[in-house]
């Protein structure tokens, strides 16, 4: 495996794809490297990337990952067949994803509190 394979969509690979569209593309690009990588829309942006790529699928020892993840992405991103507002019409949807996985993960974090309380002997009503 040559250096640059990552297990999945690695942030370091975006700015590699900025000029690979039109316009519309590069302002997701440019916007999404001014976030922070834990930031929900840029892993909505790498969500979408390895759905893609395929880096869920993506062996070791296999010529994708031989190639390392840029050439992969820029690969991916010029071979795809649909129009920069279906790509954009995809991050869209995982957008969604993430979105709707994070706040269930809020949900289940908070309804955690409480019993992390009991379990330390914490009472849960005070009195």
């Amino acid at each position: 495996m040559r250096v640059g394979a990552e297990i999945l969509f690695p942030p370091y690979a975006i700015p590699y794809l900025k000029d690979l569209r039109g316009p519309k593309w590069q302002q997701l690009i440019e916007h999404v490297l001014r976030l922070k990588e834990d930031h929900p829309e840029a892993l909505a942006f790498s969500w979408m990337m390895m759905r893609l790529d395929g880096c869920r699928t993506c062996e070791v020892d296999s010529f994708k990952a031989m190639q390392g993840c840029v050439a992969c992405a820029v690969l991916t991103v010029r071979r795809f067949k649909g129009s920069d507002a279906e790509l954009l019409k995809l991050y869209d949807e995982a957008l969604k994803e993430v979105q709707a996985y994070l706040s269930e993960r809020r949900k289940a974090e908070r309804r955690a509190k409480p019993m992390a309380r009991v379990a330390a002997g914490v009472p849960l009503v005070r009195g």
